[in-house]
């Protein structure tokens, strides 16, 4: 019992800690210093080091976070009622979101911590390989495109699905650099995109089937 309490005091210190460097991030972005989040937690930097292993330990543990909670709001983007086109608006929307609410989150994670740590510029490169998974899983289940002439093979979900997980991100990371741009306007131009591309493969399909 005790060794279980003392694990359970470890984790909950670790994520108190975590919030105070998330708090750090939050603020200072890709500038957020390790001096300067140690004392945002009352600590100094040994002691922080002491529950992460290093900078790097640390910054694997934010990029978890954030990740993980990200593709929480695109799994429930994914489920979104209405036919394809709404869920594939919901979902862009979910990603740009993401960096709308948190831009100095999201310049940390691309923009320093991936540069300094190999470790999470591979969790950053593998959620967008997970993302592109589900992408997969979701199109080759979505009503429209699984039944019909113009049913989707494996093979090209599986290719759509990762085109479309990298260039939603690179469009993010654009717009991360162009405020300017209303976030709706952008989710309208790629959902425009995406949907004509569905669309347009249906109809191709469609016009094999009737040419046969």
């Amino acid at each position: 019992m005790a060794e279980t309490d003392l694990a359970g005091r470890v984790d909950d210190r670790r994520e108190q800690l975590l919030a105070a460097a998330d708090r750090v991030v939050r603020r200072e972005g890709s500038a957020a210093a390790m001096n300067v989040i140690a004392a945002e937690a009352g600590i100094t930097k040994p002691i922080l080091y002491r529950h992460f292993g290093d900078k790097g330990g640390l910054y694997r543990a934010l990029a978890e976070r954030h990740i993980n909670d990200l593709l929480l709001r695109l799994r429930a983007a994914l489920t979104t009622r209405g036919g394809l086109r709404a869920r594939t608006r919901a979902t862009v929307d979910a990603y740009l979101a993401s960096i709308e609410e948190e831009p100095q989150v999201y310049r940390f994670l691309v923009e320093r911590a991936a540069v300094e740590e190999p470790g999470v510029r591979g969790q950053v490169e593998g959620f967008v390989r997970r993302f592109g998974e589900e992408l997969a899983a979701g199109i080759r289940s979505e009503p429209e495109l699984a039944a019909g002439p113009a049913a989707v093979d494996p093979g090209r979900a599986v290719v759509w699905a990762h085109a479309i997980a990298g260039m939603v991100q690179a469009a993010g990371d654009w717009w991360l650099d162009h405020p300017e741009v209303p976030r709706q306007s952008v989710v309208d131009e790629l959902t425009a995109l995406l949907w004509d591309g569905f669309s347009g493969t249906a109809t191709d399909a469609s016009t094999r089937q009737g040419l046969r």
